[in-house]
């Protein structure tokens, strides 16, 4: 009964629970204490036992540790959840364990903690927990949302408040931003007055300002810093400023506070150079919006422009205007804006480009308009090519590569066609033909003649962009179809060259100059075969353009053609009746044709077309123009004679077939044959001997037919052939009356006249001279045993006489050639024939003292050796007259041969053998 008005005093009087003070009574009574209890139940029961200072009552009467027992069991229900309401309870009842194991916990658990779970703890005990734990008490106050525990902390370091309040932490936080931020106004306030800087940037180079902006819904914090003296024009890492950041944000509220505010520069540029109306003109593109959002009454740019931005901002770097930039980056609506908003539409950048440069390459069909008609420049042109237009026109001119030149001296309507933006070319037609109606002597005609550096005008652009209608529509306009590049190619020069065949041909239909030359003297024809286009070849011939001309090495179309294989363009060359002579000049500065050249060159392609064309066959070679004669010009000979004199067959051939000249005599009278045969040309000499018109009779100046140059050439072959052909080819004779054979003997040529015995020559056909010798006679005059041998074996007669009646015997014995007067009788010949004075053999060996014909006739033959002649003279008789140093040697033989011999017979004179010279006296002694 008492323990329960004890415990019921206790409940009551401490406002302690019925369970708490019933455990607290028994430990007091009973030193026992249950520690499996509940937290709660545990943390209650320590709170009673400090209150009513059970700790003194332990220490007296030697009872349990209760509140290391409470704070024990208490340990064990600590967690990250509730170890920041434990350590408070622990401050309060010094309780150290509890306190020590606690601050343990929130050490290794700071950062998950949030402001909700300080939100009850007193402001110097978190102040203590947030000087521990923390570099940074200030920052964590702010963090944890405890306005309180700054002021204890500014408190702390009145003396350093101005380091203190603008310290960055090391995640770059500022006290004053952390404040903003959190929308922590009276925190901020608070540290606005206690000397926070409101411009000092984080480590990233973001001042309070920059940050606010990039909030949503920071509006009254940025209008707090600006009135606080915050800097509107501070620029962060990437030199935007505050109202950068706004639009880039799209941060609308911030954006009109900032514009009204007095000390807001508009035309501060950011890094990329840009001020903010150009951010405010990316609105489109950046975020899909309208035109009327991003444009309109309400939009930023609207708001700027009427702020007094300028429309005409430019980079530094590029001098790229803002119009540049839109008309750059295709925002054709930003472009529009800024043009009707006054910003200056022929401004130039760095490289020569205007506005319109850029519109007119991004094909802004609807900004070009605008331009033109606020009066832009159509004709400006740049300094030096932009990247796109030189990659665009490079390509299709041909002209890229490593090395290449960059294009410059563009007009915008340049761009437009390297773009291939058709409806941006229409403006500017349309644009001209209202300028040429307009009475505005001030409006700027577009002039569709300019050139770009490397000569080429919108023509000609439109032409290699293959947009034939709008080069048709141009020259309409007043293009010229003529103009020159800068390599001095008429557009009809580089549409060949291109061979771009479709607009050589759109050229010529339109009356391009088919004559005009390129610097190199050459003419549309000459570049259209040499870039193989036959169409263009057959359309140009057949608009009249001249066949005829020569180029710098002297070439004329149809030589050109012909040299390079191009039959097909030389057949139309023909066709359409190009002169297929062309007399010009040649070696030796004389005039020859085509075909001359063609043989003289060895080129037997262009000559067979030449003569499948008809042209000249038979004319040779002609004096120059100036009067000089070389030796081609006078030469006289004719293609087939060229053709044979350098062994080409199919010429010959082809010469033959179309009825060529084949007896024409060149000035040495040489015909083709002779010519053949003295080239050693085997086929060409078949052929020549196949035309039945081929006379083989024909003489040169030397006298020497076919047959004798066969001969004098010793081509046995030919001369076969000839005798195959003309029988009595070999008896023709020469100037001086001589066959073949006679000069062949007289030249001791045995191998000829082996060859025309075998072919069966007359062996006995006389020289058609005074003399009409025989080839016997002229072999032995020749002194040639064995010509005279195979003349004999050939049938030739032994006996025949010349005309004062010698016989060969006669001969041979003049010329004291034994061997062949043995020859001679031994093939029978009469050793008695006599001469016209009667003398035989052996008179005519005495009388020219051949001893050893002597010899041979009166021991190989049966000599008459007494026979006398017409003055009645035996040999003995012309001894004694015409005795030698060797007569006495001669008489003895005489007496050796014929002991008996009638020396003392008188002559018709009556005079002896003996008269003459004393020979029996010499004999005797």
């Amino acid at each position: 009964m008492a323990d329960g008005r004890l415990q019921q005093a206790v409940g009551k009087e401490a406002d302690v629970r019925l369970e708490v003070a019933r455990a607290l009574l028994r430990w007091v009574y009973t030193d026992e204490i249950n520690i499996q209890a509940e937290d709660t139940f545990l943390l209650e029961l320590l709170r009673a036992a400090t209150r009513f200072k059970l700790e003194a009552l332990r220490k007296r009467h030697g009872l349990c540790c209760f509140f290391n027992v409470c704070e024990n069991g208490l340990v064990s229900f600590v967690n990250m959840k509730n170890c920041i309401q434990f350590y408070q309870t622990a401050e309060e009842m010094s309780a150290e364990v509890l306190k020590k194991h606690c601050s343990e916990l929130i050490s290794n658990h700071w950062n998950e903690f949030t402001s909700e779970d300080f939100k009850t703890m007193p402001a110097p005990l978190l102040y203590g927990i947030f000087k521990t734990k923390t570099e940074y008490p200030l920052h964590a106050a702010i963090k944890a949302h405890r306005e309180d525990v700054v002021f204890l902390y500014l408190i702390e370091y009145d003396s350093q408040l101005q380091a203190r309040v603008n310290e960055v932490d090391n995640k770059g936080d500022i006290p004053l931003d952390m404040a903003l931020q959190s929308m922590q106004k009276s925190i901020a306030q608070t540290l606005v007055k206690n000397h926070a800087d409101i411009n000092r940037k984080d480590n990233s180079g973001k001042c309070l300002l920059h940050k606010a902006i990039k909030r949503a819904g920071m509006a009254d914090v940025a209008r707090l810093l600006l009135e606080a003296g915050a800097d509107p024009n501070v620029q962060d890492a990437s030199g935007s400023t505050p109202l950068h950041n706004a639009i880039f944000c799209k941060n609308g509220p911030v954006v009109k506070v900032l514009l009204e505010f007095g000390d807001l520069n508009l035309e501060m540029k950011n890094a990329d150079g840009h001020t903010p109306l150009w951010l405010a003109l990316q609105q489109v593109n950046d975020s899909h919006a309208s035109a009327e959002e991003a444009y309109g009454h309400n939009s930023f740019a609207q708001q700027l422009i009427r702020a007094g931005s300028s429309p005409d901002a430019v980079e530094p770097e590029s001098g790229n205007s803002l119009l540049h930039l839109a008309s750059k980056s295709g925002n054709q609506a930003a472009g529009i804006f800024l043009a009707e908003h006054g910003a200056t539409v022929n401004h130039a950048n760095t490289k020569g480009e205007t506005p319109l440069h850029f519109a007119c390459e991004a094909g802004l069909t609807e900004l070009v308009k605008i331009l033109l008609e606020r009066g832009a420049n159509s004709n400006s042109q740049t300094l030096k090519s932009s990247a796109s237009s030189l990659d665009t026109e490079l390509d299709f001119l041909g002209l890229g590569g490593e090395g290449a030149q960059p294009i410059s001296k563009q007009t915008p309507l340049h761009l437009a066609l390297a773009k291939a933006h058709n409806s941006v070319v229409q403006v500017f037609l349309q644009y001209k033909a209202q300028v040429q109606k307009s009475p505005d002597n001030m409006r700027i005609m577009p002039n569709f003649n300019l050139k770009d550096s490397q000569g080429q005008t919108v023509l000609g652009l439109a032409l290699w962009q293959g947009l034939h209608e709008t080069a048709a529509a141009f020259l309409n306009a007043g293009a010229n179809i003529n103009e020159r590049n800068a390599a001095g190619l008429t557009l009809l020069h580089e549409a060949i060259e291109k061979q771009d065949t479709i607009s050589a041909l759109f050229l010529i239909e339109h009356h391009a100059d088919l004559e005009a030359e390129s610097p190199e003297k050459l003419r549309p024809l000459q570049r259209a075969i040499a870039r193989h286009l036959p169409v263009i070849v057959e359309t140009l011939c057949g608009r009249g353009a001249n066949m005829n001309i020569m180029d710098g090495d002297g070439n004329c179309p149809l030589w050109q053609a012909l040299d390079t294989g191009q039959e097909d363009i030389a057949q139309i060359l023909v066709y359409h009746k190009c002169d297929v002579n062309l007399w010009s000049p040649g070696p030796g500065n004389c005039q020859q044709t085509l075909l001359h050249r063609a043989i003289d060159e060895n080129n037997e392609a262009v000559a067979c077309f030449l003569i499948r064309s008809h042209c000249d066959l038979n004319s040779p070679r002609r004096p120059g123009t100036n009067g000089s004669v070389s030796e081609e010009a006078r030469d006289g000979q004719s293609p087939l004679h060229l053709a044979c004199s350098w062994g080409l067959e199919l010429v010959v051939q082809c010469l033959m077939e179309h009825n060529a000249n084949v007896n024409q005599q060149d000035a040495e009278g040489k015909t083709p044959i002779h010519l053949a045969i003295e080239n050693q040309h085997p086929v060409i000499i078949s052929l020549l001997l196949s035309h039945p018109s081929l006379n083989l009779t024909l003489k040169d100046k030397h006298g020497s037919t076919p047959f004798v140059a066969a001969m004098m050439t010793r081509n046995n072959k030919a001369a076969q052939a000839i005798l195959d052909r003309e029988p009595t080819a070999a008896e023709q004779v020469d100037q001086r009356g001589r066959n073949f054979l006679h000069t062949a003997i007289q030249k001791t040529d045995i191998e000829s006249v082996l060859f025309l015995i075998s072919v069966h020559a007359n062996v006995n056909s006389r020289t058609q001279d005074a003399h009409h010798l025989s080839p016997l006679h002229l072999a032995v005059m020749a002194g040639s045993e064995i010509i005279v041998r195979n003349l004999l074996l050939a049938g030739a007669s032994v006996n025949e006489k010349t005309k004062t009646g010698e016989t060969a015997l006669h001969l041979a014995a003049a010329r004291d050639h034994t061997l062949i007067v043995s020859i001679l009788v031994e093939n029978g010949a009469d050793v008695d024939a006599v001469d016209e004075n009667h003398n035989n053999a052996l008179h005519v060996a005495v009388q020219h003292g051949n001893l050893s014909t002597v010899k041979a006739l009166l021991t190989e033959s049966h000599i008459n050796a007494e026979a006398v002649n017409l003055k009645g003279q035996n040999p003995l008789h012309l001894l004694g007259q015409y005795g030698k140093d060797n007569a006495a040697a001669m008489f003895e033989l005489f007496r050796e041969a014929i002991p008996d011999y009638p020396i003392d017979r008188p002559d018709a004179e009556g005079n002896t053998g003996m008269w003459g010279k004393g020979i029996h006296k010499d004999a005797c002694c």
